[in-house]
Formats: C-alpha cells, structure tokens, sequence
C-alpha cells in the first residue's frame, strides 16, 4: 500500500518540532513537501527534516498536482481560510485544532468539504492515544456503571506577550486547551452539550483569556465542567466519573512519546486508594497514529457516520 502524499502549510513549532518527525515514522504517511511565505524558513525546514520539496508560498505549495494531502498548523484565524482554499485546490485537509472560530467558519467548512468530496479533520490527536481509546472502551462497557460526569483541568503559565497564543484574534486559553477540554466529553459521553454556563478572565493587556471554567449539561443528567488557563503552574487531568467508580487520566492531553502512560480505575471503595487498580500503555506517539489513520482513511475512502462528524474525523 503506497503512502499519502503530504504537503505541510507553514513552519510552526508544533508542526516540525512534534507533528512531521511523528508522522515521517508512519506506515502511510509520505511528508513531501512544506511550505512558507519565507522561502528560507521554508528550506532550512525541509534541509533539518529531510523533506524533499520546498515553496516559498503557500499557494505553490497548493498547486502541486503530487500533493495530496495538506496539514494546517497555521494561526487559528488562518485555520478556516487555508483550509477552504486547499479543498479548493483539490486537497484532504487535516487542520489543527480548533478548525474554526465559530459557527459560521464551521459550517463553511461544511459546506466547501461537501462541495469538494475531500476529508477535513480537526487534528485533536488524543483520540488516537490508546489511553484515550481504552477510557472509552472501559465506559462502553460499564466498567464505571452509569457515567455521569466527566471533569477536566488543562493549564500552564505563558507570558510572552509575542506568542501566538497570547494574541488576538486567535489567541486565548479556551480556543487553544479549552477546545480540549470539549472534545473530552464529547468524545466520551457520544453526545453533543444542551446548555453551557461559563465564566471567563481577560487579560487587560494581551486582550486573551487566560482563565475560564464552564459547566456543559449533557443528555441524560450528565455534566462536563472544566477549568484551563494559560497564567497557571502546568497541570492536566481528566477525571470521568460514573456510579460506580472513576478513571484518571493522568497526562491526557500531552501524552509523552518517550516512555509509558497510565490511566487509573478506582471502584471508589474507600478514599484512600482501597479499590484502585492502574493500567499501563507501551510507547506511542499520538501524532504518528493521527496521521496514519487520516491517510489510511483517504487510501480506503473511509466513510464517515454522518456528517457532522466527518468534519471532526
């Protein structure tokens, strides 16, 4: 089976310090070809990672006929626009995370990946993590009895003022972790949010928020709530909670791709640990599986199960 040929928008730190190493180890995953508005950024990115093609622009980029898939790490204002016009030139798109900004740029989106017949996914890459795929299958099987709620804690202490993170319009804790912290119950629960009450800090100079919590209700009675920012010592944990016990996962987000992982089951039999049993997982590298099984899914034109969640992959 011959591997899906991949061109990459921009030379963003996640992209070639963590996303192209992880997805040139993959069985279906060709990167062969990057791109910048700075012709040398673009080529000492490709020299440092052994890219063969690289394009002083975005659009030469997208105008390679061999190009068959394109990965956005763009700034998130710029997710939705590069997007739509790779869709337009002919290109599945795997675009970080969050892929839109609101509502109207989703259902753009929509739209344009309808028009085209071409794969859009929203890059979360935990849902590829064994831990992750395990918790779910622990709550499917009711390993938790009823599940009820799910809480989640996602932060970490960023004050550059220069940073993308930091700047408007895309900046802000809740679309960088916040989206995450969404993603979680939604992905576990199956199911959309029906009402959501939150509260949000700015930053009166960055113009961002930096710290925000919510409460999402979910159907059947059960609740999300979260809290992230981005002025906070580092900390993650995603806690899912049923009738009959619990699962921790302990770095659920930035899941190292060095050394195990770990996930916790607790009956709840006593506070003190009594019914507590953990489950370790070898070596992977989340970012490897993502992109391994988007190529997979355009080599086999893999259906989606409807159309909502074609966009989410």
């Amino acid at each position: 089976m011959g591997k899906v040929k991949w061109g990459v928008l921009g030379v963003a730190k996640i992209a070639v310090e963590k996303v192209i190493p992880a997805m040139q180890q993959g069985e279906a995953s060709h990167i062969a070809a990057i791109a910048s508005r700075d012709p040398g950024k673009a080529r000492a990115a490709a020299d440092k990672l052994g890219i063969e093609r690289a394009f002083g622009s975005y659009e030469a980029l997208l105008a390679d006929d061999e190009i068959e898939a394109i990965y956005n790490p763009l700034p998130n204002e710029l997710h939705v626009p590069w997007t739509l016009r790779a869709l337009a030139a002919g290109k599945h798109v795997l675009c970080e995370k969050p892929i839109a900004l609101d509502a109207e740029e989703a259902n753009s989106l929509i739209e344009a990946r309808d028009r085209s017949g071409k794969l859009v996914a929203e890059a979360f890459m935990v849902r590829f993590h064994p831990q992750w795929r395990r918790a779910k299958e622990l709550v499917a099987t009711g390993a938790v009895g009823d599940l009820r709620a799910i809480q989640t804690f996602f932060s970490y202490r960023l004050l550059d003022p220069e940073n993308v993170r930091n700047r408007p319009p895309g900046g802000g804790g809740l679309y960088d972790i916040g989206c995450y912290a969404i993603l979680s119950a939604r992905h576990i629960f199956g199911a959309e949010p029906t009402r959501v009450a939150a509260t949000i800090d700015h930053d009166p100079n960055f113009r961002t928020d930096r710290l925000a919590g919510a409460i999402l209700e979910f159907p059947g009675g059960r609740l999300s709530t979260f809290t992230i920012g981005t002025q906070m010592s580092a900390h993650q944990r995603v806690t899912i909670v049923g009738e009959a016990g619990r699962i921790e996962i302990m770095i659920p987000f930035n899941a190292p791709p060095d050394r195990p992982t770990e996930i916790a089951i607790d009956t709840g039999a006593d506070l003190f640990g009594g019914g507590r049993r953990v489950e370790q997982f070898p070596v992977c590298d989340q970012y490897t599986l993502q992109g391994d099984a988007f190529s997979r899914a355009i080599i086999n034109a893999t259906p989606r199960s409807n159309s909502r969640s074609r966009t989410r992959f």
